[in-house]
């Protein structure tokens, strides 16, 4: 059963638009990741959404952040500003990650050829010690994530 409504969502973005400045950072990403579940393209909401997301990104928790560059993904919405933003906060919380955050970050990062060793760096050390919590698709998109940008652990792939 299909409960798209292209209507209703052309009408949430519309709306949201000109309030995003005051969207919280799950606000965000809830925002972007129900645009992208659905499939629905709107490039304005998603360059408005990187706009207001920016300033606030040190606010957003492992959940959001990973959440937000999944959207931005799945939409194929370039905007390399964010990603280095969602790099550079996800790095010192990067141990708040859990294996599907991890997982679904670094396809995130991958799938929009965005490179960043530094925090693929990071992945593999959060992901060495809970690698027994990854299940079979976080094991083959991290997996796929390493390889696509040619980033290559020891560690993580030799344990």
């Amino acid at each position: 059963m299909d409960h798209h409504h292209p209507v209703l969502f052309d009408e949430v973005a519309k709306a949201a638009i000109p309030i995003i400045d005051t969207f919280n950072s799950q606000d965000v990403a809830n925002t972007v990741n129900a645009f992208a579940k659905m499939d629905h393209q709107h490039p304005v909401l998603f360059d408005e959404v990187a706009r207001a997301a920016i300033p606030i990104i040190d606010t957003f928790n492992s959940q959001s952040l990973a959440n937000t560059v999944n959207a931005f993904a799945k939409m194929d919405h370039q905007h390399p500003v964010l990603f280095d933003e969602v790099a550079r906060a996800a790095i010192p919380i990067i141990d708040t990650f859990n294996s599907q955050e991890l997982a679904n970050t670094a396809n995130a990062f991958a799938k929009m050829d965005h490179h960043c060793p530094v925090l693929f760096d990071e992945f593999a050390k959060a992901a060495i010690p809970i690698i027994d919590t990854f299940n079979s698709q976080s094991l083959a998109n991290t997996a796929n994530a390493f390889a696509k940008m040619d980033h290559h652990h020891p560690v993580l792939f030799d344990e």
